[in-house]
Parts: C-alpha cells; sequence; structure tokens
C-alpha cells in the first residue's frame, strides 16, 4: 500500500470522524515526515504531537485535516531546527578518539564559571593556533606529554636552552592575549 505524501490529495480523501482515527492513521507517516526535517527522533515526536495538539483545538473548523497536519508539523519541524540552530553548545563538539581531549566541564563549578572557564579555553586554543608550528609542537610535548626540557631538546634536536626560550616566548604570547580580552590579569 503506498502511502500518499503531503501534497498528494484524493478525490475520495477520508473524512475521518474522530482526531482519535486520524491520529491512528497518520501519526507513523507524520513521524517520518518530521524526522527528515529535525534528524531527531524524540524532536519529531514532539513536533507530531504539538500539531495533533494544534488539530485537537480545531478539529471542527479544519476542513482537510490530513493537508494541515502535514502542513503544521512541517512548519513546527522548520522553526524546531531554527531554534535548534540558535544554540549553542557549551562543549566543542569532539572525536572520541582525539588524543587531546580534555574533559572541559568542572561539576563544583557554577554554570557561569563553567562558562567563563569554556570561554577561557576556547582563548588559550584560537592563541595557540596563533602560533608557529614549533612553538605549538613544543607547547604539546611540554603539557600534553609532561616531558622536561631535556627531553623535549633530545626529541626535537634543539638545545635545552632553545626549549625553554621557545615555551617561554610561546606562553607569554598567549598571557598577552589573554589579557587583552581580561581573561589573565
Amino acid at each position: 500500500m503506498a502511502v500518499m505524501g503531503p501534497e498528494e490529495t484524493s478525490a475520495k480523501s477520508p473524512r475521518w470522524e474522530t482526531i482519535e482515527e486520524l491520529f491512528t492513521a497518520l501519526e507513523a507517516p507524520l513521524l517520518g515526515y518530521a524526522l527528515r526535517y529535525t534528524g531527531d527522533w524524540a524532536m519529531a515526536e514532539d513536533v507530531v504531537q504539538d500539531a495533533f495538539m494544534k488539530l485537537h483545538a480545531q478539529f471542527e473548523q479544519v476542513e482537510t485535516p490530513r493537508r494541515w497536519l502535514y502542513r503544521t508539523v512541517h512548519n513546527l519541524a522548520l522553526n524546531q531546527r531554527r531554534a535548534q540552530g540558535k544554540t549553542v553548545a557549551l562543549e566543542p563538539a569532539v572525536e572520541p578518539e582525539d588524543p587531546i581531549r580534555q574533559e572541559t566541564a568542572d561539576p563544583a563549578l557554577l554554570p557561569d564559571e563553567q562558562i567563563i572557564r569554556l570561554e577561557g579555553i576556547g582563548l588559550v586554543r584560537i592563541s595557540l593556533e596563533a602560533l608557529d608550528a614549533r612553538s605549538r609542537e613544543l607547547i604539546r610535548l611540554k603539557f600534553h606529554e609532561d616531558l622536561s626540557y631535556k627531553e623535549i631538546a633530545a626529541r626535537t634536536g634543539l638545545t635545552t636552552g632553545n626549549v625553554g626560550f621557545i615555551l617561554h616566548t610561546a606562553l607569554k604570547t598567549i598571557a598577552g592575549e589573554l589579557a587583552k580580552t581580561g581573561m589573565a590579569p
């Protein structure tokens, strides 16, 4: 049995006697339709439920409830997508196998403190990207691999003094950028 799309109407469109009959007949197709727009099952269910609630309030006045439901689900789903696009995730999307992944949320902090911390982390990341590749690599070796200056020197071929100088300069640059934004004194 073919399922008619929202635009298709039959000359013999059924007239449902109750909203329950309409719900039984159209819930599944409407969920699939909403899912295509929202991309999220729970959101699609909410959209379809909202559409049926709106229809219930004016069921007697709607001449073609099937078409009305599809149009309403379409509009509600688009509204959800727009609203979702305005929402900014606090935690950046990071691949699970990313070796640099760190936990950024501290449950001991209040929400506004967590936001300030996340902003600081974001600014540090931006500052790191502004550094040259050698400075970034030395910072990675020092802070991610926890190597000493001597171990970094052996790995990179630089002298211990050079490693210290480059790290010092890079950290001062990051601190200066953070000070410009008020994140550091």
